[in-house]
C-alpha cells in the first residue's frame, strides 16, 4: 500500500492510497465465505460454494464490493497512522480506480486537529477578587442557619409576610380546571416566590377560611406556559418563630457549644468557599489569556456538530426537566434567536479551542493522568450527576466513556500548569498563591464549563 497526504486547509487533508490487488486477498477471501453463507445453489452444500460458482451466480462484481467494503477502514486507518493524523470524525472515501487483479485506488478527505503552536505563557497576567469574609456575611450565614431551626405555630389572624400558610389551589384555564390543576394542603412560605406569581399578594391578608382568584402564568403541568385563572383558599396560617440567637442554638444546630465557636467556624468555612471561588475565576480568566495567545483554526463541520449538540442538550434535557420550551427560554432570557445562535456559536468555538489548545499541552508537558486523579474525578461527576460512585463508574465503562474522563482530567492539570505559571493578583494588588488541590479541581471545572459538551472529543474518539 502506498499513500501521500494532501493538506486542503490548516483543519483538512485528503489521503491518496493506492492497494495492490494481492493486499485485498484476506477480504476477497472473507467476502467469499460470507456470500457463501448467505445464499443457496442447488448441488452444493451451504458454505461449499466454489468461487468460480459464486462468481457465475452473483457476479465477481458483487464479490469485490463486499471485499473492498472490508478493507477499506483497514487501509484507511493505516493511511492516517502512517501519515500522523489525529482525524475528527468519519472521512468522506471516494474509489477513484478498481482494476479487477491489478489495483485498488481511492481518496478519503477527513478534518484532522489542527497543528497548534503553543507560546511562552508565562508572562500571562490576571487580576481576581480578593478572599474577604466580613462580619456581614457571617450574619448572614448564621441566619441562614437560624431559619432552618424555626418552628411554626398556628394563629388566629390574616396572613402577613414571612408566614406559613396551608392552602387549596384550583387552576382554570379558558374557563376549564384542568385535570392536574387541583392541589390540597399545599405548605407556603409567603415571599419565598415558591410557586406562582400573584401569589403572595393573593394570600396576604387572608385569613383561615378566605380565598382569592388571580391570575398567573403555569409553570408546569399539561398547561405550562398558559395563562390560568387560580382560586387559591387558606386553610391554616402559622407565624414562623426563629429561635434565639444564643449559645444554646449554636448546641441546638451545630456540633459547637458556643455561637462564638459557630461564628468562627462559619468564617473558616466562606474564607475557603470564597478562596475556592477565587481559584476558579484565575482559571477563567487564565484560560481566557490562553486562547488569546495562540491562534486555533476550528474545522466547519465539527463546529456546526458541537452547535447542535449544545442546542439539542438545552432544549431536550435541560429544558425539558424544567418544562420550558426554547421559545419560553428565550422569551424569559429577554433574547432573540438571533442572539440565542451567535451566543451559542461563540461557546462552541471557545469549547472546541480549549480543547485543542489543553490536549497540545498536555503533550507539550508530557503529562500524565493516575489512578487516584482519575478516581477522584469520577467520585465527583457520580456525586453531581445524583449516581452513586458505583453506577456512575458502571456507566462510565459501558459507555466507554473512560477515555472522555482521562481527557477531563488531563486538561485540568494542564490548565493548573498554566496557571501556576501565571501571575495573579487580587484586587488589593496582593499576589495570590491558590492551593494546589483547589487548583486542580476548580481548572477540571472551569474546562468542563468551557467545553459544555463532547462532541469534539466524541469525533475524536470516533
Amino acid at each position: 500500500m502506498k499513500s501521500a497526504v494532501e493538506t486542503l486547509n490548516p483543519t483538512r487533508v485528503r489521503l491518496t492510497v493506492e492497494v495492490p490487488f494481492e493486499e485485498l486477498k484476506d477480504s476477497l477471501d472473507a467476502a467469499y465465505k460470507k456470500i457463501n453463507q448467505q445464499v443457496t445453489v442447488k448441488g452444493f452444500r451451504k458454505g461449499k460454494i466454489p468461487a468460480r460458482v459464486i462468481d457465475q451466480r452473483f457476479g465477481r462484481g458483487a464479490v469485490l464490493e463486499e471485499a473492498v467494503n472490508d478493507a477499506l477502514p483497514k487501509f484507511y486507518t493505516e493511511a492516517v497512522n502512517e501519515a500522523e493524523l489525529s482525524p475528527l470524525g468519519q472521512p468522506d472515501v471516494d474509489i477513484t480506480e478498481l482494476k479487477d487483479g491489478e489495483t485498488l485506488n481511492f481518496t478519503a478527505e477527513v478534518d484532522i486537529r489542527p497543528a497548534l503552536e503553543i507560546p511562552d505563557y508565562s508572562g500571562i497576567e490576571v487580576e481576581v477578587d480578593a478572599v474577604e469574609v466580613t462580619d456581614e456575611d457571617i450574619e448572614k450565614s448564621v441566619e441562614q442557619l437560624r431559619e432552618r431551626f424555626a418552628s411554626t405555630s398556628p394563629v388566629e389572624r390574616a396572613a402577613e409576610d414571612g408566614d406559613v400558610v396551608t392552602i387549596d389551589l384550583e387552576a382554570k384555564v379558558d374557563g376549564e380546571v384542568l385535570e392536574d390543576g387541583i392541589a390540597n394542603g399545599v405548605s407556603y412560605t409567603i415571599g419565598s416566590g415558591e410557586l406562582l406569581d400573584g401569589i403572595d399578594d393573593a394570600v396576604k391578608g387572608k385569613a383561615a377560611g378566605e380565598e382569592a382568584t388571580f391570575t398567573s402564568e403555569l409553570k408546569g403541568g399539561s398547561a405550562a406556559g398558559k395563562e390560568a385563572e387560580v382560586t387559591v383558599k387558606v386553610t391554616q396560617v402559622a407565624a414562623r418563630e426563629l429561635p434565639a440567637l444564643d449559645d444554646d442554638f449554636a448546641q441546638l444546630a451545630s456540633e459547637f457549644d458556643t455561637l462564638d465557636a459557630l461564628k468562627a467556624d462559619s468564617r473558616k468555612r466562606l474564607a475557603n468557599m470564597k478562596q475556592f471561588d477565587q481559584a476558579t475565576q484565575a482559571q477563567e480568566r487564565v484560560l481566557e489569556k490562553l486562547l488569546e495567545l495562540v491562534e486555533v483554526p476550528v474545522p466547519e463541520k465539527l463546529l456546526e456538530d458541537e452547535v447542535n449538540t449544545r442546542k439539542h442538550n438545552l432544549e431536550h434535557h435541560q429544558l425539558g426537566q424544567m418544562g420550558l420550551t426554547l421559545d419560553k427560554y428565550l422569551e424569559i432570557q429577554g433574547k432573540t434567536a438571533e442572539e440565542f445562535e451567535t451566543e451559542t456559536r461563540e461557546a462552541a468555538v471557545k469549547g472546541i479551542k480549549t480543547q485543542f489548545v489543553l490536549d497540545e499541552l498536555v503533550k507539550k508537558e508530557q503529562l500524565n493522568v493516575n489512578q487516584e486523579e482519575l478516581t477522584e474525578h469520577l467520585m465527583r461527576r457520580a456525586a453531581s450527576s445524583g449516581m452513586s460512585p458505583d453506577q456512575f463508574a458502571q456507566a462510565v465503562v459501558e459507555g466507554g466513556q473512560v477515555p472522555l474522563l482521562v481527557g477531563e482530567v488531563a486538561r485540568g492539570k494542564a490548565l493548573a500548569v498554566v496557571v501556576e505559571a501565571a501571575t495573579v493578583k487580587d484586587t488589593n494588588g496582593e499576589i495570590v498563591d491558590l492551593d494546589d488541590e483547589d487548583e486542580t479541581e476548580a481548572a477540571i471545572e472551569t474546562v468542563e464549563a468551557a467545553e459544555a459538551s463532547d462532541a469534539a472529543e466524541e469525533k475524536t474518539e470516533g
